[in-house]
């Protein structure tokens, strides 16, 4: 058993290393733009899932590093991305990139690191991990414009809600589970567990974060209050209230959706919790989470199965 696997704080401060001492590209003002993003903080959920997965398969963590960066580093060009799709002001409490740097220079930093991202591994990693990892930017894509396409209809299904968080944010925690438990040598069960592990627990990832926009601080949130609602998504506590059918309530948010709220985005968040949306929430990232954590059950037995099971029941609270 590698020592690093009954230390998950240690790997997160080895990701946290290789980053400040080994990541840069050769364009200095792209690789200032990346770290500065790196900088201002995060979990560096992806990589330690794919660090965790190469260890439950029995792999060496230390010696993946490289493929654990990879997948942080394709979450931050989607950030950078999502800043300018967004017109953000903030992110993790520091300014978006598009702010210090504008939105044409972040818009090329976001594909510039895409494309350095690729070209390094298709050169470093065999079939299917380039695969996977294409597929994924895709997903990640089609994720987003489903999600524009659903700006402010009230009418949004729930079904249709988890296709657009599968997309968006679950396919990448898929694929860092995935890839790393093919790097790590895993066996096709364990492989197809890893990724179902990380589908799931990407989706509730996103039902959390939906719940925290608009239940969480600002400080703690690294940006406003509410601003899922100021940018008319429709996230999973939203669509619950609205399925609850009380037309006061969806006339409550069709007026702020509408730029004609009298109450604003308190009296919208207010009615949620009112309509059971923070509790239908809540009750739909366990669900999830318990998902998640069955997928483990063909692995074997040892520290980082039970971290990657600490890290789903950390989002149900």
């Amino acid at each position: 058993m590698h020592a690093i696997e009954n230390d998950e704080p240690a790997m997160y401060k080895l990701v946290e290393s290789f980053f400040r001492s080994t990541f840069s590209t050769d364009n200095p003002l792209i690789t200032e733009a990346v770290k500065r993003m790196l900088a201002a903080g995060g979990k560096r959920l992806r990589p330690r899932i794919t660090l965790l997965a190469a260890s439950a398969c029995g792999g060496d963590p230390v010696e993946h590093l490289h493929l654990a960066a990879y997948m942080e580093l394709i979450h931050v060009a989607t950030l950078i991305h999502d800043d300018v799709v967004d017109n953000a002001q903030t992110r993790r409490g520091v300014n978006a990139t598009a702010i210090d740097y504008g939105n044409r220079v972040s818009v090329l930093a976001g594909d510039y690191l895409f494309a350095w991202i690729f070209k390094n591994v298709t050169d470093g990693y065999p079939h299917p991990v380039p695969n996977i990892l294409s597929a994924t930017l895709a997903d990640i894509c089609d994720g987003e414009v489903l999600q524009l396409r659903g700006l402010g209809d009230l009418d949004l299904p729930l079904a249709a809600y988890v296709e657009i968080a599968r997309k968006k944010t679950a396919s990448l925690f898929a694929a860092s589970a995935q890839c790393g438990a093919i790097m790590g040598g895993g066996s096709a069960e364990e492989i197809v567990a890893l990724h179902a592990y990380g589908e799931a627990y990407g989706i509730a990832f996103q039902m959390n974060d939906d719940l925290l926009d608009m239940t969480a601080d600002e400080r703690s949130l690294g940006k406003p209050v509410g601003n899922d609602l100021t940018e008319r998504k429709m996230t999973i506590p939203l669509v619950l209230a609205l399925g609850n059918g009380n037309a006061y309530f969806r006339g409550q948010v069709a007026r702020l959706y509408s730029g004609t709220a009298h109450d604003g985005i308190p009296g919208v968040i207010a009615g949620i919790s009112e309509q059971g949306g923070f509790e239908g929430t809540r009750r739909e990232i366990q669900a999830y989470v318990t998902r998640a954590k069955t997928a483990l059950e063909p692995l074997r037995s040892g520290a980082a199965k039970e971290e990657l099971a600490k890290l789903a029941d950390a989002l149900a609270g």
